[in-house]
């Protein structure tokens, strides 16, 4: 069967059609003054400058274009800022322009879609989470008020040690291990109620009935750990939407795991708070954030109400970055937590960490290596 004749003239036409609409809308197109920037590759963009440290590939790419300079990641445009004067008209004088945060894939499989603090659009929501941490988690009467928790647990970390110590006279002492479980204990009596992470031989007490952990310390540096080097991934998904469902690199994969380890322990926690607050009904008196969170839960004039993956979204925030000073991942401390280690040079100039220890990091590499004459280098200081 013959087919018409006009069938011989649909492909030219089409063709015709979308050359036009090519024309009309690039005419159409605003024009933008970008600031300098390499050459994109078609596809990847710039991803092909951005090495396994991003904060020092863009520190090279800036010294060939610029403090302020346009890139291009995949197939999304970027303005990088990269000098403390463009820093602070980012973050201080647009702060409300730029406010907003990139949808990747680690805020909708390991962050309760987008409902923590790192990651939530700024609106009403993240505005409201804001004001609870500053006026109900973090104000200086409630900080105040665990002031004992804290006395106890560094002397239980004294008692530890000198106990260590005269088991063991002229061995040196591996302080970190100690550090590290002492400001978890902290945390955890702060914000959790009780110590949900203990030694697998410790078992911890509430009113006298045994309390078996929840998880060991070793399954919860993992799960730390692996939230905080995600958190730093650069994931091809992101940047060339097209190739995500592929997870070429595994990262979505091992995101949707460590979501899973967050919520047993998270479920656990809610689960046993709101059991207690039935149990005592009228008489229930918030001892920890979770419950106080559970409380404005409940309150029916908040702004944006708060659901149970929002409640869980922002333990997460309060339980997990809180630990990154404690030593839990130095990958997820280089790239997510900068700030615990700007603040902690800052305060101690004399004592300034070299880059040769962040060269050779490997995910067990942490401490960096101490400059000549910068402090001492010994390990059982670590």
């Amino acid at each position: 069967m013959a087919l018409p004749t006009w069938t011989a003239f649909l492909p030219g036409v089409i063709i015709t059609v979308l050359f036009l609409k090519a024309i009309v809308s690039y005419g159409r197109r605003r024009t933008y003054n970008l600031p300098p920037g390499p050459n994109p590759w078609p596809i990847i963009g710039n991803l092909n400058l951005i090495g396994e440290l991003p904060h020092r590939s863009i520190h090279e790419i800036s010294k060939r274009y610029g403090p302020l300079m346009q890139l291009r990641l995949g197939s999304l445009p970027v303005v990088v800022g990269a000098s403390a004067e463009m820093a602070k008209f980012f973050l201080k004088t647009k702060d409300a322009t730029f406010s907003d945060r990139p949808s990747f894939a680690i805020a909708k499989h390991a962050s309760y879609d987008s409902s923590n603090i790192l990651w939530s659009q700024y609106g009403p929501y993240l505005r409201q989470v804001r004001r609870i941490c500053a006026t109900e988690l973090f104000s200086a009467n409630r900080l105040e008020s665990f002031e004992h928790i804290r006395h106890e647990e560094v002397r239980g970390m004294l008692r530890d040690l000198r106990g260590e110590a005269a088991a063991s006279p002229g061995r040196a002492v591996r302080l970190r291990d100690y550090l590290q479980m002492t400001t978890l204990g902290v945390i955890s009596r702060m914000v959790l109620g009780r110590k949900y992470v203990v030694q697998e031989e410790a078992v911890d007490t509430e009113g006298g009935s045994p309390a078996p952990p929840v998880m060991t310390p070793a399954e919860f540096r993992e799960m730390v750990d692996e939230f905080f080097v995600l958190n730093g991934v650069t994931n091809i998904g992101d940047f060339v939407p097209w190739l995500d469902w592929l997870d070429l690199q595994g990262y979505i994969r091992r995101m949707k795991r460590t979501n899973k380890m967050f919520h047993r322990f998270l479920d656990h926690i809610l689960d046993e708070h709101n059991r207690r607050r039935r149990l005592e009904g009228d008489g229930f008196v918030a001892r920890d954030l979770v419950d106080v969170l559970l409380q404005l839960a409940d309150d029916p004039n908040l702004e944006v109400q708060l659901s149970r993956d929002n409640v869980k979204a922002i333990t997460q925030n309060s339980a997990a970055q809180h630990c990154c000073g404690v030593g839990y991942g130095p990958r997820r401390i280089r790239y997510c937590c900068c700030d615990h280690r700007v603040g902690y040079l800052g305060a101690h100039q004399e004592s300034q960490v070299t880059g040769q220890g962040h060269r050779g990091a490997g995910p067990r590499g942490w401490p960096p290596t101490l400059g000549h004459g910068e402090g001492p280098a010994n390990p059982s200081l670590y």
